[in-house]
């Protein structure tokens, strides 16, 4: 956490139903530190800022709930009427577990678990409803970027390189049926200078 703490002031969830989205969003001044030298750290957290809110309006009409553990991404996510879950010092698959059990328990049947990082993304509540696991894997097939989780079914998360695998072998574990949704806008996450689509990133300062 930076600054004062703001767990004080966390409303308790709502009861929930149905699919709900839950979106990781880090600290933006220390996000996509790859894509120094780039860009700037200021251009660097406006870009992540810009993405997570694209994100967060490509979820609509689903209800979405913001994990983090920084007090700035914290009142930018009350600001966009988002959810709030304080995850501090978990690391990202341990924000998402415990993010995912908070939705459960509140009443969500599904979880859409959606990286801040997808500035193409574009109708993430069609991914809702299918009974079982959906997957969206990044354009090389090795990350996972968008995944759909009966909320109770106790999915074990492992993000990082080759996580996309090793999401399939967890739903084969739980013997959940698998749905692979290979999708341009969704597929395309950001974690170099290369992949900023032309024309949506930053205007430097000269």
């Amino acid at each position: 956490m930076t600054g004062t703490s703001w767990s004080a002031k966390l409303a308790p969830l709502p009861r929930l139903s149905g699919c709900v989205a839950l979106v990781p969003v880090k600290r933006f001044a220390a996000a996509k530190a790859r894509l120094a030298p780039a860009l700037g750290p200021s251009e660097r957290a406006q870009f992540a800022r810009s993405m997570a809110e694209h994100v967060l309006g490509a979820i609509a009409p689903l209800v979405v709930a913001v994990v983090c553990d920084d007090n700035e991404v914290a009142a930018w996510a009350i600001e966009h009427g988002a959810l709030l879950l304080e995850e501090p010092g978990l690391g990202l698959n341990g924000a998402v577990t415990a993010g995912v059990r908070a939705l459960a328990d509140a009443g969500a049947d599904e979880v859409l678990v959606v990286h801040a990082d997808l500035p193409l993304a574009s109708g993430l509540a069609d991914l809702a409803g299918h009974d079982g696991v959906t997957l969206v894997p990044d354009r090389r097939e090795d990350g996972t970027n968008v995944a759909c989780v009966p909320a109770h079914a106790g999915f074990r998360f492992s993000y990082g390189p080759g996580s996309f695998g090793r999401h399939c072998e967890e739903t084969a574990r739980l013997s959940l049926d698998l749905r692979v949704v290979h999708d341009l806008v969704l597929a395309w996450d950001v974690d170099l200078p290369a992949d900023i689509p032309a024309g949506l990133g930053p205007v430097r300062d000269l």
